[in-house]
């Protein structure tokens, strides 16, 4: 097998200058390092991950925790980590646990020692005592966090602006019996969304009908049985707000299913913008969560400078978009039309859910 001793002499330097190229010390140009790695890959030399890693203390490794690893939301948050990982050669290492604190617990303890810094999602379980035993010392950011936990930063998602937005929009185009597909209970997002929802009535003085709230589970089963369940309260909503794009498929499934137009007589909004949600039919009106700069955010803030003042509190702002599921507002009210409601930004900062 190829050692260090080759790639030196192959790529006519020191030893000790490839070992500075596989450790990214900064002391290499960039001329130097891409002449040892193309050495390197000539002769099939591979670094000792292991002993590397006991000489610097460091695994060059980011561990990834979320509840689920399918469906889109969740691929394209770990497309935006792998991205910015892969700009700073940090590689990944992903798992997914139950929503319980003892399976997260178990996973912690299976990538201490293995990784520099860790990303968790956990928006179904209070990870704070989890997160204390089993990651200790490791540079931790949570995502969408139900509760804070000392020592960690957190990024957050505008929940309940963004469902407060888009209801408002609803009301705007003169729905007012206006029901909801929540999302599964215990859940951070569901609850921060369903209080967006309940809010933008309150506001427009609009009573809150617990009968327009079906219980959904973020999945497209859960949507199409919430539906089915809506379309037989009388007098019939006009418009549902449903907590996810997932389940937004079932209710669109379902309410074409019954002959029911779209959204000529009944309007649909969601939440997230997963891609699939423009090529839907019709295509889908929900809020936007830049799922991408999510991910992207969390590694920046391992691999940024540390703050003296303690943990860092983000919210990532979400934004309407308006397409063919809602319709448009009436005649009379066409002039009343403004930007905002065809694409409205939530301003950083606003409530979004814990770290506000």
């Amino acid at each position: 097998m190829p050692t260090i001793r080759d790639v030196a002499r192959a790529s006519r330097v020191s030893v000790a200058t490839v070992s500075r190229v596989f450790n990214d010390h900064s002391r290499v140009s960039e001329t130097t390092r891409e002449r040892v790695v193309a050495a390197a890959n000539r002769l099939g030399y591979w670094p000792n991950g292991t002993a590397r890693s006991l000489i610097t203390n460091r695994t060059h490794a980011l561990g990834v925790l979320l509840p689920d690893l399918h469906g889109e939301f969740f691929s394209e948050v770990i497309r935006g980590i792998d991205l910015a990982a892969r700009s700073h050669r940090l590689h990944l290492m992903v798992s997914s646990f139950t929503a319980s604190p003892e399976d997260l617990t178990s996973v912690l303890r299976a990538v201490r020692g293995r990784i520099d810094g860790l990303i968790v999602m956990t928006p179904d379980v209070d990870a704070s005592e989890a997160l204390r035993q089993g990651a200790g010392a490791i540079p931790t950011v949570l995502l969408n966090p139900e509760v804070q936990v000392a020592g960690c930063d957190s990024i957050s998602i505008a929940n309940i602006d963004g469902a407060q937005a888009m209801v408002q929009h609803l009301i705007s185009l003169g729905h007012r019996r206006i029901a909801t597909v929540t999302g599964p209970k215990g859940n951070i997002d569901a609850h921060q969304r369903l209080e967006g929802y309940r809010a933008a009535l309150r506001e427009a003085g609009i009573e809150v009908d617990p009968t327009l709230e079906a219980q959904g589970n973020f999945t497209e089963s859960s949507g199409y049985e919430a539906a089915a369940l809506l379309l037989k309260r009388r007098p019939r909503p006009t418009a549902i707000f449903v907590a996810n794009d997932h389940m937004a498929v079932g209710v669109l499934g379902a309410l074409q299913d019954a002959s029911i137009k779209i959204p000529g007589d009944l309007a649909v909004a969601a939440f997230d913008d997963i891609p699939m949600a423009r090529f839907l039919t019709p295509p889908l009106t929900t809020v936007h969560v830049d799922m991408l700069a999510l991910g992207q955010r969390a590694v920046q803030l391992l691999t940024g400078p540390r703050p003296i003042q303690g943990p860092r509190r983000e919210v990532l702002p979400t934004t309407l978009v308006v397409r063919a599921s809602c319709g448009s507002a009436p005649p009379s009210k066409a002039a009343a039309k403004t930007r905002w409601e065809r694409r409205h930004a939530v301003a950083p900062g606003t409530r979004g859910g814990l770290g506000t």
